[in-house]
């Protein structure tokens, strides 16, 4: 758990909503990793990946320095560039969308469901004759309905890119996220369910995008013979160290187990929540298992115009919780570049969305007190407003 500085100068204890668990396996591997001959560019890249690949069961995957990297190099792949629309959420970290600016493209956003996914009946009406591709996103590690995304991709002959930063080891009917779209976007942040500390990848089973994203990793350029070398298009130096792999591929050893305390951890807050006063949850179907990189709550309507009150409360308590996301659209950067605009369920989500604390780094006992100071706080603060 973290320590806080509290308001009277004592030491407070804080549950965070996330948070990176690191035992002594991880901290040998760093070690052994900073003794070797090569600190970059050496073998822990290349065994991180094909861990990678074998746990997600796809052909390739290229580790990058973070998710964000990952995005801009996967744009560049599929060649979105001026002129193009990209089709994708408002609800997510901005990387999404500003990954797709920074290859001269325009982000279209889609509204979402009451689960933080992007809707899938409401992407054609936003398909244009500009239009590349689609980036959807696995929010708080839930699955999308993938196969309906792809059928459009299909359809209308666009790209599919998953960011499912928030989603690696979730599946539908068993099989990994990461199988089905054109390239899919993981992330290895310090708060996500395994982490390279910053971190990322691209995952694909087409040859020629995979080969392509290891070149544009690293300048652009070719090793030929003895020091010669070529610049064959430009690049970025988006690689990540060996150390970091070899932090990665032990982290990896641990993911399954990872997952199965958030879902311990979910189910009982599921439990716990059902029929509660103040506010729902977000069901995960049957066919699905979610990384719960998030476990979300939507406060009831009558509590929204007293979120800010409540989310200061549950600080002052020991309960770090977040808001996931601000709509990106509501940006200064955005509104200057597309303009006002409002999409209903975004919107209200918004209003709704607080993130308690659900990771691996917590014991049962701190899931009950969580549950308990926040149903606590919330009754006592719609108690203050009746």
């Amino acid at each position: 758990m973290v320590r806080r500085q509290g308001l009277n100068g004592d030491d407070q204890r804080m549950i965070p909503y996330s948070r990176q668990s690191i035992d002594q396996s991880d901290i040998d591997a760093v070690v052994e990793a900073l003794k070797g001959d090569f600190l970059t560019g050496g073998k822990k890249v290349n065994e991180f990946e094909e861990a990678l690949a074998n746990y997600l069961g796809v052909k390739y995957v290229c580790v990058m320095n973070s998710a964000t990297s990952a995005l801009h190099v996967a744009y560049q792949i599929i060649g979105l560039g001026i002129g193009d629309e990209l089709i994708t959420t408002p609800l997510t970290f901005s990387a999404t969308s500003n990954t797709a600016l920074q290859c001269g493209a325009t982000p279209i956003f889609c509204d979402i469901k009451f689960d933080g996914n992007i809707d899938e009946r409401k992407i054609e009406a936003l398909i244009s004759p500009k239009t590349k591709a689609i980036a959807p996103v696995d929010f708080g590690g839930n699955p999308l309905n993938i196969d309906a995304i792809k059928a459009i991709c299909d359809k209308h002959k666009l790209f599919l890119v998953e960011d499912a930063s928030h989603a690696l080891g979730s599946q539908i009917d068993g099989l990994k996220v990461g199988t089905t779209a054109d390239i899919t976007i993981f992330s290895f942040h310090a708060i996500k369910p395994i982490t390279t500390l910053e971190g990322g990848a691209i995952a694909t089973n087409n040859e020629a995008f995979y080969e392509q994203a290891k070149l544009l990793r690293s300048h652009g350029i070719v090793k030929k013979e003895l020091w010669n070398s070529d610049m064959v298009t430009l690049g970025e130096n988006y690689r990540l160290s060996d150390v970091a792999c070899a932090l990665g591929l032990s982290q990896l050893k641990r993911l399954d187990s990872f997952i199965q305390k958030r879902q311990d951890i979910a189910h009982y807050y599921d439990e716990r929540f059902a029929n509660n006063p103040f506010f729902t949850t977000i069901p995960i179907d049957k066919t699905k298992k979610s990384a719960r990189h998030l476990y979300p709550i939507l406060l009831d309507r009558s509590l929204w115009c007293s979120k800010e009150e409540i989310f200061k409360a549950l600080h002052v308590k020991g309960l770090g919780v977040q808001v996931h996301y601000k709509p990106i659209y509501q940006f200064s950067y955005y509104k200057k570049l597309l303009g006002d605009m409002r999409l209903p369920n975004t919107e209200d989500f918004y209003k709704a969305e607080l993130s308690i604390p659900c990771h691996q780094g917590m014991s049962m006992e701190d899931a009950v007190l969580v549950a308990d100071t926040l149903l606590e706080t919330l009754a006592s603060i719609k108690g203050c407003h009746l």
